[in-house]
């Protein structure tokens, strides 16, 4: 089992910069790529940023250029660093682990970043 905790979000005007943190704990080790997803009222689940355990970071064209996701595996956690956000990007953040056979996916309960104009 996995457990994900995220932290990092808020309240910010619009242009300002987050950074979103989550925090693995328990088996650890059967992770391979980790990401964030959000999710806005009324929307579907989309996804912002996925990070390979090797490093190999992928971004939507949505967030290019904005938001860029790292990860540090000592500490099993990976970060999301969110600049020029707009109102749009309002949404509850979704921290998600897949493990390396893809057979379990665990996601952690979620952290609101709210973006005022």
């Amino acid at each position: 089992q996995v457990q994900l905790v995220e932290s990092g979000g808020g309240l910010v005007q619009a242009g300002g910069s987050l950074r979103l943190s989550c925090a693995a704990s328990g088996t650890t080790f059967a992770i391979n790529a980790m990401g964030w997803y959000r999710q806005a009222p009324g929307k579907q689940r989309e996804l912002v940023a996925t990070i390979t355990r090797r490093g190999s970071a992928d971004h939507p064209d949505s967030v290019k250029g904005r938001f860029t996701i790292s990860r540090d595996n000592a500490k099993n956690t990976v970060y999301l660093q969110m600049n020029s956000l707009k109102p749009e990007d309002t949404a509850m953040y979704y921290c998600n682990a897949v493990t390396w056979n893809n057979q379990y996916t665990y996601w952690g309960r979620g952290t609101q970043v709210t973006v005022s104009s």
